[in-house]
């Protein structure tokens, strides 16, 4: 056991692309049971053993000097913007196969498994659109601020995106988390990896105006408007609406920047809405106006969408909080344990609510716990990366963690999340994560009630 605690397991990452045209065609009609036998198929393909230990005389690559070293290298500049290294090819986000009939209203996952710390590239931010997306010209987009009658506001105003970018800014990291993540979990195991599983959360240091900025300036009347309508420019007119006390406290804005550089197009370049802790769907994308309102404005996505369905019949509106979570993202669905000894099992945890003040990880399906290191400093309402050291002695396992917010929240099984909204819901499923370890060092998708 000594020895084992000492050496370091190796783990093979999970396959990419691993459905052809085919089995994508056969997914999308319906046929879900490809994804998880075409991934084994995969996984099976790349078992072949990795390459041996530097052998007694010792490893070429450490005893001769690559060519690279003897040579001069590319020049500064020469990616002008840049670029991943090559060897780096597969991270990449990834639509699921079958999931939508138009991309352009479908999601893109962020690899989860394949990143460190808690800022999320902006490259590899998830995506969700419900009609596509656009690369606008900033100079011809404007952002247009009303009231829903004359006493909310005294006068209504347009601005540019130079003029708004001339405004006092704030820059802080959130996490914004697709109310539908983990959706396709809520009955059953459905899909094989963590991206495709928790890869509709990203995490970003967003810079932009904070929107009591802009309501004071227009002259908002707080108490009679309690309420703001966010509205998008994209083909969908995407509108939300955003209780007054989340801008009164000075944490909604009107954001331009995303880690250190402008909005990406396919994340609402010029102009989104920041709404920490709330579904995705409320940070509104090319956000084009505000309107402010005595009232909830129950527009077609409140009310029809974006709902929590209960096993009554009924469903609940208006429940954005995205509750404390969390997942391990090493080892992880689709990868292999390739040797007993030790690992370093790392993951995230978030909360609509807050910080993140503990996060406990299980090797036994939920039996026993152990507290996991946080990793900070803590922020508020983002990404909180976590690490728990753990010895394979080559047995079967269970690994989970599970999340506890500042409030005191402790994140649930998928038994007690059952008990209160049954099977047939879509969002907010906040619900333990499993992984299990077979003999072999496999690693899948389970559910532990």
């Amino acid at each position: 056991m000594g020895d084992m605690v000492k050496q370091p397991g190796r783990l093979r990452p999970a396959p990419e692309n691993f459905l052809s045209e085919e089995q994508v065609k056969a997914v999308g009609s319906g046929r879900r049971d490809f994804l998880r036998k075409s991934f084994l198929a995969a996984g099976a393909a790349l078992a072949a053993p990795m390459a041996a230990r530097a052998a007694s005389e010792g490893d070429i690559n450490i005893l001769e000097n690559p060519a690279w070293t003897t040579s001069l290298g590319m020049p500064v500049a020469t990616n002008p913007y840049g670029m991943p290294s090559k060897f780096e090819s597969q991270l990449l986000r990834r639509e699921s196969p079958g999931l939508a009939r138009v991309g352009g209203a479908s999601v893109s996952f962020a690899p989860l498994q394949g990143l460190f710390g808690i800022i999320t590239p902006s490259g590899l931010h998830f995506e969700r659109h419900h009609q596509g997306w656009h690369d606008i010209d900033p100079s011809k987009h404007r952002l247009m601020v009303n009231g829903s009658d004359d006493s909310l506001l005294k006068k209504a105003k347009v601005y540019t995106l130079d003029e708004l970018m001339r405004l006092p800014s704030v820059s802080r990291i959130h996490f914004i988390e697709c109310g539908a993540n983990t959706g396709l979990e809520w009955g059953n195991v459905a899909v094989p990896t963590v991206q495709y599983t928790h890869g509709m959360v990203s995490c970003s240091e967003f810079t932009g105006v904070p929107l009591k900025v802009l309501l004071e300036d227009c002259g908002v009347d707080y108490k009679k408007a309690r309420y703001v309508l966010a509205e998008g420019a994209d083909g969908s007119s995407m509108t939300r609406t955003i209780p007054m006390e989340m801008v009164e406290s000075g944490e909604v804005f009107v954001a331009y920047g995303q880690n250190g550089e402008m909005l990406r197009p396919e994340n609402g370049y010029p102009l989104r809405l920041v709404v920490p802790g709330v579904q995705g769907v409320s940070w509104v994308k090319w956000l084009r106006r505000i309107e402010v309102g005595d009232k909830p404005y129950a527009t077609k996505d409140e009310a029809v969408h974006y709902i929590d369905l209960l096993p009554s019949g009924l469903h609940r509106q208006y429940s954005s909080i995205q509750e404390a979570k969390s997942v391990i993202t090493t080892p992880s669905g689709g990868q292999t344990l390739l040797d007993k000894g030790f690992y370093n099992v790392s993951g995230l945890a978030w909360s609509g609510r807050g910080r993140i003040k503990q996060v406990d990880v299980s090797f036994d399906g939920g039996i026993n716990w152990k507290t996991a290191r946080i990793e900070g400093p803590v922020q508020n309402k983002a990404l909180t990366r976590f690490n728990v050291d753990w010895v394979w002695d080559g047995s079967p396992a269970i690994l989970q963690s599970r999340a506890i917010d500042e409030t005191g929240f402790v994140q649930p099984t998928y038994g007690q999340l059952r008990k209160v909204r049954g099977t047939k819901s879509i969002y907010h499923n906040n619900a333990i994560q499993s992984w299990k370890v077979i003999e072999s060092g496999e690693v899948s998708n389970v559910q532990v009630l």
